[in-house]
Formats: structure tokens, C-alpha cells, sequence
């Protein structure tokens, strides 16, 4: 629930991810030698012509043609709600990763970056010591949150909670400011809700899920020491106190179409009028941050209704959402019980994962998430040679020229809104493999006592990292991503493009494929990302970041009426069951995936004119080049993961994205000679062209 508002802004072709860090000069050669055994490693996931369906039609339904044979050979896996390409490679990542921690913990001489990485994984790996300590690690502020006795007291709980890092309702972190993208200011925002989203506390088709949210919390709170019936009766009080807030809270789909809703620039003293019994003032001092004289303060009727529950709002009751968050936040890392209970509603109940991950793949993720680019420094020694980066940057300017070369043609854009594109076009900054620099983690101590205390030092430690930008130039060196993700990312306050190591693998990117499969698996998600800055929410950014309109009002116009041809797209196509997609929630994704795999096509066949078309496995060019991007979006869904992608998600479902930009693009007909009024052609008014 720890608020995070800079990083909900990076524009990611698959997922969000967490913050990198403060940067020391580095590269990835220092420290202890690293080994890889790859011969442990899961199979590469490559294209291979028998993934076709030979029954299937490409200009009916090219994602059952080109993956319906894989999707049907290839189950979810019981610990996973989702399988497919990016699963797949995740899978690859986490196994490279197991034999460095495992490394780091068996060197007893480490220091730095291998140190914290080794505690992580020894503690987290000593299951007896673990379950040995049950919930012995949260007794003393359990006790803290039962002597809370008003709302001046539960203020000032929330300010001290919040000092360590764990924000349960209201949080600072340093973003840039959207007027000026070179500072960091201080930014908060809405928080304190457990479910996926704000409508889940409404919505008739979300009562099931209510309920069983009701049941786990009771469980959660009975693990704690509660006696049962307590226990119940103070689960209903934290269900009616969450829903009092996602009352006042924005949606997921509001946030994703309404970038200004994170920025709201206030007065420490305007705030304080707002939320009196939760004055910021106090809270900066508090944090140990200098009072600004502004910040950002998103979503101010959700800060004015935490100020009115600690007036209103019972002690018992505060007691109870508090204690529970506290234990619900800790589970992953206490005893068999409460991770067993997490498990069963976040990962069976929300997502549908039937199977508990086994303990060194939880325990990887939590490093993942608390010292992530220390382990991602060890990551790249060994996984990441340099001639992969060589041959993407190559990639990444023939994607760039294909880029300018598109907007230079636009009919429908003025010659003013293009130059101002050009500028834009210009100041990309594409970021390959790893950072230039690392972050430092020195002064996070960790050791081999608890694995409880490992997660709550880091925790504090990136917290007050985070908190001590405010004020500071904007660090354009630090990445939003590790390099063991399987992402790509668009920043538009520093338009940055971020392509980590762990995706410059089959089948997104394979040194051993034909240009064209290379070209419509990376090359699209390079040209994605580089139109995310020219996406609905993305082109209010300048080229330096800031939030500003360079449009002209007839090409804004004109814009907005081919983007809403997007959504009506997206908004027709049904699940199989009969379910709607979302094109306004899904818009900006669908924008990059159009304008990314048109801007790759032209950029591949810049790249092969001349040579003659080798026709390899009796597929052309132009078919590889499609059946490249139809590989990265193969994937299953449980029906409860799928379920909650639909209602939270910014990007479509995996399969519709393999058929949605190609149906608008001439030369997706041409080469599987599809006809007009086949499913997969749109054209006329039907098309949609945007950049």
C-alpha cells in the first residue's frame, strides 16, 4: 500500500515496476567471480513453425493461427495465474538469479551489494528459523497499535510508520514536477485500500470477492493472537473502513486517462486547511523533510476524508484496520500460517495461482522488490553480453529513423504540430541492459538473524533514499527498472525508453533469428515504447518532460477522433465468455501497439531492401515479421486472473493485442492475402491510422 506516484507514470509494455535508486559509478565487473551454469537454465522460447495451427485462418483470427497450438500445449503451471513469453523468460531470469543468491549467501567474506543479497536469501531460505519465530518479530507494535486511545494518537502512529517506510494511508515519495521535470518535489496520493481497485468495493460482480476478502482478513487477524469471534466482528469494521475510502478513492482506469490527476500542487498550509487532523506540516517534520513550499497533494478529497475518520472514526475500528495491514503486510516473511493464509486469498481467491511458489522463488521476489538493482548487478556479470547491447542500440536507431520518417508523412498532422514531434523525437534517451551507473547500498545493514528485519531495514533505507530527492535535481541516470525484468518502460517526465537485459531474449530478441522475427518481436516493443511519448497521456509531456500542450487545436482534434476509433475498436472485442474490453482504460497501450509495430514494419524493411526474400520455412518476410509479434503476446489466464486484468489493467488481454494493430495495418492483408471482410482487415472508416 506504500504510495508511489512517480513511478504509476512510466508508460511499460507488459507491467509496472518499482523504483531503482540513488546512482555510484559502476559497471558490471567488480566484486567476487559469479559462475552460470546454463545448462540448469528452463528452454529458451523461440518461434518454431510447428506453434502453427494448421487448421487455423491468419485473416480470421491470426492469435489462435499463429499461437492456438502453443496456448493449447502450454497450462498455466499451478504456482503461476498467467503462462507465456514473458512468464517464460521470467521463469529463465529467476533461475539465473537463484544460483547468484545462492552464490552470495555461501560466500562468507561478501561485502557490498553481494552481502545484502546473500542475507536475503539465507535468512529467507532458513524456513525452521522463520517458522521458529511465528509472530514473535510483530509483537512489539502489536502491542504499539493496541494502546492507540484517540485520533491524535493514531496520527501520530501513522506519522511513525510512515518515517519507516510503511505508509499505510498516507505517504510522500519525491517526483518530478510536472511544470519543471529537471526538480524533484514532493508528491502524495491515495492509498489504504486492500483489494485490487476501487470498484471492487461496489460492484455487484465483485460480492464474492468482498466476501472472501471479509473471511481472510478475520483468518489474518485470528493468526495474530484475535480470538475468533473478535476476530470476525473486527473484519466487517475494516471491510466498512476501506470502503469508506475507496468511496473517495480514483479508479485505475481514472488514473490511466488522467495523468493530471497526480499532479495537484498545494501549500504545506493549503494542505493543512484540508486535512486538519492530519496536518502535512507536521508530517514533513515528521519524515525528517524540510517543509516545502509546495507539493503535489493527488486526489485531495481522499486526504479529507482520512482527516475526517480520525475524528469520526472509533479507535477499536482504527485498531483493527491497523492491525490488521501490519500483519497482512509481514505475512510473506512470518511463519508457514500466514503465508499460507496470503496465498490463499491474494493468489487463489484474486489470481486463481493454485500452487504456493516454492520458497526460493518468494524469496527472490522479495529481494527483487527490496534490493533489487543489487541483485540486478550480480545479474548482468553473468547473463548480459555486451554484443546483445551492440546489436540492440543498432536496432533501436533504424526503429528511430523508421519513427521520424512516419511523422514526417502524417496527413493529418500540421507542419507544426510535426515540428514539435521532431523536437520530442529528438531528445529520446534509449537505456539498454543496465544502468551507466549503480545505485549505492551502502548504509543498508542487513545480517543473518531475521529475515523479517532484512525486509524492514530495506524498507526504511529505499524510503528515506526516495524522500532525500526531494528538493534535488531530477537524477536522469537512475532506472525505473532492474535488469532482471522482463519489461520494457517509457518515462514521459525524462523521455526515457528502458529495455532491461532480462527482455533482450527469444523470443523477443534471438541473435540466432531472421531479421524479421527480431524486427516484430523487440523491434515492436522498442517502436512501443517510443510511441508511448506520442500515446493520449504521453504526448502532454514536452520534450523536456513537462506537462504541456503542443498541439495545435485542429490536430488535438483531429488526434483524439483517431483515438477514438481505438477505443470503439478495443471496446468490441469479448472474452470468451462474453465479457467487453475496456478501450478507454486500454487506450494508451493500444496507441503504442499500433504505432509501434507499424513504426518496426517500415523500419524492417529499411533494413532487409535489396536482398532477395529467403523464404525461410516457406514463410515470407512480412509473415515472419507478424508471427514475430504474435509470439511475445502468446499467453493463458487463469479465469480469476483474467477477470481481475479486465477490471484493473491498462493493457488489453495478451491475445487481442496480437490481433488488434496488425488488423489495421494494409501490410498485415497483403502478406497473409486476406481479403476485404475478413475479420482481420479493417479498412475505410473502419481503419485506424494514428502515428
Amino acid at each position: 500500500m506504500t504510495l508511489s506516484l512517480a513511478i504509476a507514470l512510466v508508460l511499460s509494455a507488459c507491467d509496472r515496476a518499482a523504483p531503482a535508486g540513488d546512482t555510484a559509478d559502476a559497471a558490471p565487473a567488480a566484486g567476487p567471480a559469479l559462475t552460470l551454469d546454463e545448462s540448469t537454465l528452463p528452454p529458451v522460447n523461440r518461434f518454431q513453425l510447428s506453434d502453427l495451427d494448421p487448421n487455423g485462418n491468419a485473416c480470421r483470427d491470426f492469435n489462435a493461427y499463429a499461437n492456438g497450438t502453443w496456448l493449447a500445449a502450454n497450462a498455466i503451471p499451478g504456482d503461476r495465474s498467467s503462462w507465456g513469453a514473458f512468464e517464460m523468460l521470467d521463469e529463465r531470469s529467476t533461475a539465473v538469479q537463484r544460483q547468484l543468491a545462492e552464490q552470495s549467501a555461501a560466500d562468507a567474506g561478501a561485502t557490498g551489494v553481494e552481502k545484502i543479497v546473500g542475507d536475503f536469501w539465507a535468512t529467507g531460505m532458513d524456513e525452521a528459523a522463520v517458522n521458529a519465530q511465528g509472530i514473535a518479530p510483530l509483537e512489539a507494535e502489536l502491542a504499539e497499535i493496541d494502546a492507540l486511545a484517540d485520533g491524535a494518537a493514531i496520527a501520530e502512529y501513522l506519522r511513525k510508520s510512515a518515517a519507516k517506510g510503511d505508509g499505510y494511508l498516507v505517504g510522500i515519495g519525491a517526483m518530478p514536477d510536472f511544470k519543471d521535470a529537471t526538480m524533484n518535489i514532493a508528491a502524495t496520493g491515495q492509498g489504504g485500500l486492500g483489494l485490487p481497485d476501487a470498484p471492487y468495493y461496489t460492484a455487484d460482480d465483485k460480492l464474492k470477492i468482498r466476501d472472501a476478502y471479509v473471511a481472510h482478513i478475520a483468518k489474518v487477524l485470528e493468526l495474530s493472537g484475535v480470538p475468533a469471534d473478535a476476530a470476525a466482528a473486527q473484519a466487517d469494521d475494516v471491510m466498512a473502513f476501506e470502503t469508506r475510502l475507496a468511496k473517495v478513492s480514483k479508479s485505475r482506469e481514472e488514473f490511466s486517462r488522467n495523468v493530471e490527476l497526480y499532479y495537484n500542487p498545494v501549500t504545506p498550509a493549503e494542505a493543512d486547511a484540508l486535512s486538519p487532523n492530519f496536518p502535512f506540516t507536521r508530517f514533513f517534520e515528521s519524515q525528517g523533510v524540510e517543509v516545502p513550499e509546495m507539493f503535489s497533494l493527488s486526489v485531495p478529497e481522499y486526504h479529507a476524508e482520512v482527516s475526517r475518520m480520525l475524528e469520526d472514526v472509533p479507535a477499536e475500528q482504527w485498531k483493527s484496520y491497523l492491525r490488521f495491514h501490519l500483519v497482512d503486510g509481514a505475512s510473506p516473511y512470518l511463519s508457514d500460517p500466514f503465508v499460507q493464509q496470503n496465498h490463499a486469498f491474494y493468489g487463489k481467491t484474486l489470481a486463481g495461482q493454485q500452487d504456493l511458489k516454492e520458497r526460493g522463488k518468494r524469496v527472490l521476489q522479495t529481494i527483487d522488490r527490496n534490493a533489487g538493482e543489487a541483485l540486478g548487478q550480480l545479474y548482468v556479470k553473468v547473463a548480459f553480453p555486451p554484443e546483445s547491447k551492440a546489436k540492440m542500440e543498432a536496432l533501436i536507431a533504424n526503429l528511430s529513423e523508421a519513427l521520424k520518417v512516419r511523422i514526417e508523412n502524417l496527413e493529418w498532422m500540421s507542419d507544426d504540430t510535426k515540428a514539435k514531434a521532431i523536437e520530442k523525437w529528438k531528445t529520446f534517451e534509449p537505456r539498454v541492459g543496465y544502468p551507466d551507473k549503480w545505485r549505492d547500498w551502502s548504509g543498508l545493514e542487513t545480517g543473518r538473524d531475521s529475515y523479517l528485519d532484512n525486509v524492514l531495514a530495506a524498507r526504511e533505507f529505499n524510503y528515506r533514499w526516495d524522500i532525500g530527492k526531494i528538493g534535488q535535481p531530477v537524477d536522469k541516470s537512475e532506472w525505473g527498472m532492474r535488469p532482471q525484468t522482463v519489461n520494457a518502460s517509457y518515462n514521459p517526465l525524462a523521455n526515457q525508453l528502458t529495455f532491461p537485459a532480462a527482455i533482450l531474449q527469444p523470443p523477443f530478441f534471438d541473435p540466432e533469428a531472421d531479421d524479421p522475427l527480431n524486427y516484430g518481436g523487440i523491434g515492436a516493443v522498442i517502436g512501443h515504447e517510443m510511441t508511448h511519448g506520442y500515446d493520449d497521456q504521453g504526448a502532454r509531456f514536452d520534450p523536456q518532460g513537462n506537462m504541456a500542450n503542443w498541439w495545435t487545436d485542429a490536430d488535438l482534434e483531429g488526434f483524439r477522433a483517431r483515438t477514438g476509433k481505438l477505443v470503439a475498436q478495443f471496446d468490441a472485442y469479448t472474452t470468451e465468455d462474453g465479457r467487453h474490453l475496456n478501450g478507454n482504460h486500454t487506450l494508451g497501450e493500444n496507441i503504442a501497439d499500433l504505432g509501434g509495430l507499424a513504426t518496426a514494419y517500415d523500419a524492417m524493411k529499411k533494413a532487409t531492401a535489396g536482398s532477395e526474400d529467403p523464404m525461410i520455412d516457406g514463410l515470407t518476410r512480412d509473415q515472419r515479421f507478424f508471427l514475430g509479434w504474435a509470439t511475445v503476446w502468446r499467453r493463458n489466464f487463469t479465469p480469476e486472473e483474467l477477470d481481475k486484468r479486465l477490471q484493473t489493467d491498462e493493457h488489453a488481454l495478451a491475445g487481442f493485442r496480437a490481433i488488434g494493430a496488425p488488423s489495421n495495418l494494409p501490410a498485415f492483408a497483403a502478406a497473409f492475402e486476406c481479403k476485404p471482410g475478413d475479420p482481420m482487415v479493417r479498412a475505410g472508416s473502419d481503419q485506424v491510422v494514428i502515428w
